[in-house]
């Protein structure tokens, strides 16, 4: 293993993370970058799983706004991340880089049920573990999942990989030029300042266990690495 900060790790990865420069759905060279570089930390030694979310192909909560139950909503986006990990299996393992896809949702003829004694052996044999369809309960989104499974698997720190975001803001930084990026923040001072770093449930299940989390912008195809090697990157929430 070569000298990273972390060894375990839990990647978030939003789905409009894959759409590149699309307006909708997965753009192919995205996939094999984003592949690219998990593949570098499997080298590396690190034991990686990825959560990964479905807006890149459906919004539940938009679609809940105009007058879709919230619950069928919920489960249509978590069939949509479900989606996006075969699609990014499917560019890890031409890689060669060993991947497994595991479900909320039994769906044994595409992938594993998520059960997290076998989670953490395809990661100690250095398998990437991609965990999809979120908790697999509505009304929970992909963040919550993010913190859940990181906490479940003993992760060291999660990486919140964000599209064109790259850390955390005193305020909306397209709406307001005098908007002061943070390198570093406390939960309590995330929550007093009522920053929208994650989602609220997150956040409070990584404050509560003192579960570290990192928000950067995907866009530099070395900032996960950087991340993982223990570097200045984005904002370190602590």
């Amino acid at each position: 293993m070569v000298n990273t900060r972390y060894r375990r790790v839990l990647l978030k990865l939003s789905g409009e993370a894959l759409m590149g420069t699309e307006k909708f759905g997965i753009d192919p060279d995205v996939v094999r970058d984003i592949a690219r570089q998990v593949l570098a930390l499997a080298q590396d030694g690190v034991e990686v799983s990825i959560v990964i979310g479905g807006g890149n192909i459906w919004r539940g909560l938009r679609a809940s706004g105009q007058g879709m139950d919230r619950a069928v909503a919920d489960y249509m986006g978590m069939l949509a991340t479900v989606l996006n990990a075969l699609a990014l299996q499917d560019a890890l393992e031409k890689l060669e880089c060993p991947t497994r896809v595991m479900t909320a949702i039994a769906m044994p003829e595409v992938a594993e049920p998520y059960i997290r004694r076998r989670a953490e052996r395809h990661m100690e044999k250095g398998r990437v573990v991609i965990l999809a369809a979120g908790t697999g309960n509505p009304y929970f989104s992909t963040d919550t999942a993010a913190a859940l499974r990181a906490l479940e698997l003993g992760s060291e720190v999660i990486l919140f990989a964000k599209n064109n975001v790259d850390g955390v803001y005193s305020s909306d930084p397209n709406q307001n030029s005098d908007a002061v990026k943070f390198d570093e923040l406390s939960y309590d001072e995330a929550i007093r300042r009522n920053l929208k770093v994650i989602d609220g449930p997150a956040l409070a299940l990584c404050q509560e266990n003192s579960l570290p989390l990192i928000v950067f912008d995907m866009g530099d195809k070395e900032n996960i690495k950087r991340a993982v090697a223990g570097e200045k990157v984005g904002t370190l929430v602590t």
